[in-house]
């Protein structure tokens, strides 16, 4: 992805936030200016990768195949200097913007649509192999078990949420037509180096061509403490 794009897309996350009222932590809008001088008093944010998270998933593009994540809160399984047991994300899914298919191998996660759009979500059962299972799938959406056949598409309202344990293969878009969706993620700890499984290979995070400086760090670019 090239940095411009970037910039453009935090640009129009934020004023998309702004319009559902979603409100960021101070460090969302810290510029590479502000981060100069920082110390170990911010080193939560940069281990556990708390803020901007762009990707295109290695595609090349990112309006087809990608997504917008911030992480709010994060703790660690391995460092005990951070030993909060759960993580949350704020993210925006476009119409028919796909997030490619993936698990989890130790978190569970709630997926909420908090405006917007509507949530497409499809998922698939996993296989000992790690493939996709022909089997039905049951999932808690509010509290309401409801099972689906395999891929079979569940729509998520705003307001509606859906509980994914591990090892749940899940694959989801914006429907077309509904605008932009401001969805949740409450879960378990979030390990996006090691925890994510995809059903096909994909570039987790974005390679960047730098066209012009950035705006603002995303959460694996923090320089170190000073």
């Amino acid at each position: 992805m090239k940095r411009s794009e970037i910039n453009r897309i935090l640009r129009e996350t934020m004023a998309f936030l702004a319009e559902h009222r979603f409100v960021l932590p101070p460090f969302a809008t810290w510029t590479p200016a502000d981060w100069q001088g920082r110390g170990p008093e911010v080193d939560e944010i940069r281990d556990n990768l708390l803020g901007w998270d762009i990707t295109d998933f290695g595609s090349g593009d990112f309006p087809r195949v990608g997504l917008v994540l911030f992480t709010l809160r994060n703790g660690s399984h391995l460092d005990p200097r951070y030993p909060k047991p759960y993580a949350e994300k704020i993210m925006v899914v476009r119409e028919n913007q796909v997030t490619p298919r993936h698990f989890h191998h130790l978190k569970m996660e709630d997926i909420i649509n908090r405006g917007g759009g509507n949530l497409l979500i499809e998922l698939h059962n996993a296989t000992p192999e790690n493939d996709l299972a022909r089997t039905p799938v049951t999932v808690s959406v509010d509290g309401l078990r409801r099972t689906v056949g395999p891929g079979e598409v569940l729509r998520l309202t705003p307001g509606e949420s859906i509980t994914l344990p591990p090892r749940l293969f899940h694959r989801f878009y914006g429907e077309p037509g509904q605008g932009w969706v401001l969805v949740g993620e409450v879960s378990r700890v979030n390990d996006d180096r090691s925890d994510n499984l995809f059903h096909e290979p994909v570039g987790r995070f974005p390679a960047i061509v730098e066209d012009e400086p950035p705006a603002h760090y995303l959460c694996t670019e923090y320089p170190r403490a000073q």
